[in-house]
């Protein structure tokens, strides 16, 4: 006879105010909570993107983890890297277009940390998933029109992926494209049943 999953002990938390990583953690089908981590994200001196992510990412569940003793808390971070330099968020329609320009005809790194801490253990599991993406050359016109279209200032690199985003690309290469939204979700399934939660 098949059982069902069972539910978590512990209360599910995700330390984000991310509306991507909301929607994706909510494919899982698991019960969870959102709640905002508050975390500076300054990179620090001599810092690297991977530092960086997996540092953060562990911040963010720790932050969070103040207000939630005996808790499940996943924390995310991610950084579009360019030429070797980290590209965040434009915010406004002529960074994007900045970074549009000087991303298009390359392969871009997204680095995503992301980490699951048990705040009554006191354990935790943070690694970083890579996803990459070949821009096509783009003109100045059809970076505008996309620009125009989707306004995604509030995501790395200046475009969505899971949106209009997908016609400037060449090609994808990763093992996990929810990575690429925000999110690695095959890498936190493996650590959700480390603490012995089972999605499916």
């Amino acid at each position: 006879m098949e059982t069902m999953p069972q539910p978590t002990a512990l209360p599910l938390i995700l330390a984000s105010t991310s509306p991507y990583r909301k929607s994706l953690l909510a494919k899982l089908g698991l019960a969870f909570e959102v709640v905002a981590p508050h975390v500076d994200e300054t990179a620090q001196d001599r810092e690297s993107p991977e530092q960086l992510v997996a540092r953060l990412a562990e911040a963010k569940a720790k932050a969070v983890a103040r207000n939630f003793p005996a808790a499940l808390i996943i924390g995310s971070d991610q950084v579009a890297v360019v030429d070797g330099q980290i590209v965040g968020k434009p915010h406004t329609h002529e960074k994007a277009v900045m970074q549009l320009k000087r991303a298009a005809g390359k392969r871009i790194a997204f680095l995503t940390g992301v980490c699951l801490y048990n705040s009554k253990s006191g354990r935790s599991q943070t690694d970083v998933v890579p996803f990459y993406v070949v821009l096509r050359p783009l003109t100045d016109l059809q970076i505008q029109h996309y620009l125009q279209q989707e306004q995604p200032y509030d995501c790395a690199g200046g475009f969505k992926a899971e949106g209009l985003g997908i016609a400037l690309f060449e090609r994808l290469e990763g093992t996990d494209p929810n990575t690429l939204i925000g999110l690695p979700l095959i890498r936190l399934i493996q650590m959700l049943e480390n603490e012995g939660v089972c999605v499916i």
